[in-house]
């Protein structure tokens, strides 16, 4: 069935026709409870030897079991339910348990605090409003069962009653543990679909990144195994051209064949006019080409890239020599998103450098614009963690989902490097992005069966803008 986002999940929380709650996991839910409450029915009973009324509690724990039962034969077990139906056997649940909870000692029974589950059951599944109701419905059993229950089995002769006081702050307690796992169970699942959400736009990238490569190298083998048979027609057709006359017939066919012949072989030059992926000996480039070929779609823009490379001072010998890496899509894409984020906040340059010594290779991008939020600095690469909304509200501009910082971190992860972000110092302006890599990480070759391979031509230019200021 397809769902409609509406405008009330403003707090995080779904609000389509269809929960995230399928009917398999609150049947199993619903069992582990009616074998818990058997559980402690028959401990109080029989274990113990209190008095407590067996019969009417046995009924409430078999109508949850017999509603289990109808449910795994009404709907399959993968049936997902909509938000009203779940809701309603939250309900049942509470109310059930409420009914329990009246018939063994009220709000002085210790299961009290159960109260609590179908409400957090909700919070993780079901829309805010859904999970208010549920809310209040569980506070105004725990309510009543404060002041009207039948007594807490105990010792026979024995009447356990507790203070007003007491059934008050276990009322209060219950008040208070309800939001507060709620809030807790909320925010995990929030969390839990935004990294699954960015993921999975991180594996589309790649995906597209991959499927680009084949194309390139069929594109090449193409080439390959086409130049020789167009080379045999042009040069049959240039043979037959010197042997007709002008004036034949055939002389025009022949003229066009040869034409075409060479046009074909001009398309497929074109397809292996990129040597960076198609030669072998172009598999590994210098850190600084790497720079200037992420750089290179976003100079001539309103801001100046100034491009360095050196060692370290005082790094001499072999540790001196510049690093050379393999061509790798992801990083290459992340530096390059990098870039074109330190250019859209720069108010005239953006310096991107790179030193190295023996044991680390470091790429430095910064700008002299605004800086990062100091409030959300710590968060940034989190997925959907970006300032651009407001920015953008205050332009009249699209917001953005704050994803690039976190795809191009997860592709500079995948080589081995670490990121880091800061603010120039003072009196500096501007903000610092810092990857570093383990030398041999960055010298590594990828092992086999990772995405990052030779670039295509342009798969490293995904339109996924890093705008986490």
């Amino acid at each position: 069935m397809a769902s409609k986002r509406t405008g009330s999940d403003d707090f995080g929380l779904i609000a389509d026709a269809d929960s995230r709650l399928k009917l398999q996991t609150i049947v199993r839910l619903r069992w582990i409870g009616v074998l818990g409450q058997v559980l402690a029915i028959s401990v109080v009973s029989i274990v113990l030897g209190f008095e407590l009324p067996v019969g009417p509690c046995l009924v409430f724990i078999a109508m949850s079991a017999w509603v289990n039962v109808y449910l795994a034969i009404r709907y399959p077990a993968r049936y997902r339910l909509s938000v009203g139906f779940a809701t309603l056997l939250l309900a049942y649940d509470i109310v059930q348990l409420a009914a329990l909870l009246y018939l063994t000692g009220g709000i002085e029974n210790p299961f009290t605090m159960l109260v609590v589950a179908p409400v957090t059951v909700s919070a993780a599944t079901l829309p805010l409003r859904n999970t208010i109701a549920l809310g209040a419905l569980a506070m105004a059993a725990t309510a009543f069962i404060a002041f009207h229950s039948l007594p807490l089995p105990w010792k026979p002769g024995v009447a356990l009653d507790h203070p007003f006081l007491y059934k008050m702050g276990v009322l209060a307690a219950v008040g208070a543990c309800m939001p507060f796992l709620a809030l807790y169970a909320w925010r995990l699942t929030k969390e839990s679909r935004q990294m699954s959400a960015a993921l999975a736009a991180t594996e589309l990238i790649l995906a597209r990144e991959q499927k680009l490569h084949a194309l390139d190298g069929l594109a090449a083998a193409a080439a390959h195994e086409l130049g020789t048979p167009l080379s045999t027609i042009a040069l049959v057709a240039s043979e037959l051209e010197r042997e007709l006359r002008k004036d034949s017939p055939l002389w025009d066919d022949i003229v066009l064949l040869r034409t075409q012949a060479l046009r074909c072989r001009e398309i497929l030059q074109k397809l292996t006019r990129h040597p960076p992926e198609q030669d072998p000996l172009h598999a590994s480039l210098p850190v600084e080409t790497m720079l200037q070929e992420a750089a290179e779609p976003y100079t001539g823009g309103r801001a100046s890239i100034v491009i360095a490379a050196h060692p370290k001072t005082g790094v001499t010998g072999a540790a001196a020599r510049e690093p050379v890496g393999v061509r790798r899509p992801g990083v290459i894409f992340g530096l390059g998103n990098i870039i074109e984020n330190a250019i859209d906040f720069a108010d005239i340059r953006v310096e991107v450098a790179a030193e190295w010594d023996g044991a680390t290779v470091i790429i430095t991008i910064a700008d002299d614009g605004p800086g990062f939020n100091a409030d959300l600095i710590d968060n940034l690469g989190e997925p959907y963690v970006t300032t651009r909304a407001a920015d953008a509200r205050k332009r009249g501009d699209k917001a953005a989902s704050g994803l690039g910082l976190f795809i191009a971190k997860t592709l500079l992860e995948r080589s081995g490097a670490r990121l880091a972000v800061e603010n120039q110092k003072a009196p500096r302006r501007g903000a610092v992005v810092r990857i570093t890599w383990p030398r041999p990480a960055f010298e590594a070759s990828p092992v086999r069966g990772d995405l990052q391979q030779s670039e295509p031509p342009s798969a490293a230019r995904v339109p996924i803008k890093v705008e986490d200021r």
